[in-house]
């Protein structure tokens, strides 16, 4: 496997917690909320509602919080309560590397591809999915600041640089993640001799 978020590696290498169906109508008020009161509106009612989440889950993703929301009014509990951690036992061998470049290439990288996808079209994409724009699967990166030019709330140089410090703090987001697996062993790309000795 290469690449994948790290849920989706997760969820790949050691199974997924089971969490009770949730009511559809508590999920779509949710979502209603939020989308009317935004990300502040989540917090405030997980802070009211599920302190455990509050202090250690992540409040700054909207999805993970929309999530936390409808498990903690379905349920009763935090969904802290059915994230055990048990990894199922998988009857193949795992070996996890990663790729680290210094922080410098990492930062010109991707300030490349931003520049690179916007001459390949992006913005002609994000225009024509203007009418879906409030959609759940539209607030994300290389999207939420493009619809905010078309709207003609900021300029589009200012849409573009705001693309590249997301997904910057995005890919951060991904390392700290990836760090916190003890099972990764890390090397620098080109290093190709190191990595297959290591799966070897």
């Amino acid at each position: 496997m290469v690449g994948g978020t790290g849920l989706y590696i997760k969820a790949f290498c050691e199974g997924l917690d089971s969490i009770p169906d949730i009511d559809v109508r508590v999920r779509q008020q949710i979502i209603a909320g939020y989308e009317e009161k935004g990300i502040s509106w989540l917090q405030n009612q997980l802070e009211e509602k599920d302190q455990a989440y509050f202090q250690s889950g992540e409040m700054k993703n909207p999805q993970r919080m929309m999530r936390a929301l409808e498990v903690k009014e379905s349920t009763g509990n935090s969904i802290l309560f059915y994230q055990r951690g048990e990894k199922i036992k998988r009857d193949f061998s795992i070996v996890k590397v990663g790729l680290e470049l210094p922080k410098e290439e990492l930062v010109e990288r991707i300030n490349k591809r931003v520049d690179m996808m916007m001459d390949e079209g992006q913005l002609e994409e994000v225009k024509s999915l203007a009418a879906f724009k409030n959609l759940n699967a539209l607030q994300t990166v290389g999207y939420s600041e493009l619809f905010d030019y078309l709207d003609k709330r900021i300029r589009l140089p200012e849409a573009i640089e705001r693309i590249k410090i997301s997904t910057r703090q995005y890919a951060k987001r991904q390392l700290t993640w990836f760090k916190k697996d003890e099972d990764i062993s890390w090397f620098q790309p080109d290093k190709i001799d190191e990595i297959i000795n290591h799966i070897k």
